[in-house]
């Protein structure tokens, strides 16, 4: 039983798309495999909404499939609890991320960047619509159908 267990686990994880923390590093991939940046400002332990964006959306089939081709993730986790807290670097790198993109402070705020840094799209809040019409405003954004 443990086996199959880590076997789900590991598949899960493999199906996940990964999240960078760095928009320098995502610029790279990006450039170098012609993708987009999806930019997330979330509060992991403090912002309903904002958790509910990454279980509900960012978590779903339809997102994962369209991030895996097109998309560099980056979250720009801004959490409060002390036990959460981010190291100085992190922080610093968050900061410098929100003073360009999200300097009215919005939780969630998401921004769909070129791989220049170039916003093309922005959602503030969490998106009343489901996963398949989210991941179609995106598709729209960026010319993919």
């Amino acid at each position: 039983m443990k086996p199959l267990i880590c076997l789900l686990l590991s598949a899960f994880m493999l199906a996940s798309p990964e999240w960078h923390n760095s928009l320098d590093e995502a610029k790279q991939i990006a450039k170098k495999e012609h993708k987009y940046i999806l930019l997330s400002f979330s509060g992991s332990d403090w912002c309903g909404p904002c958790i509910r964006m990454h279980k509900e959306i960012f978590g779903s089939d339809a997102f994962s499939s369209l991030a895996s081709s097109n998309l560099v993730l980056v979250n720009a986790d801004f959490p409060r609890l002390k036990k959460n807290q981010l190291s100085k670097k992190q922080q610093d790198i968050n900061n410098a991320m929100a003073d360009q993109y999200n300097s009215q402070g919005a939780f969630p705020y998401t921004v769909l960047l070129d791989a220049e840094g170039k916003i093309l799209k922005s959602w503030d809040g969490l998106p009343t619509s489901k996963p398949e019409e989210f991941c179609s405003e995106v598709k729209e954004a960026i010319g993919v159908h």
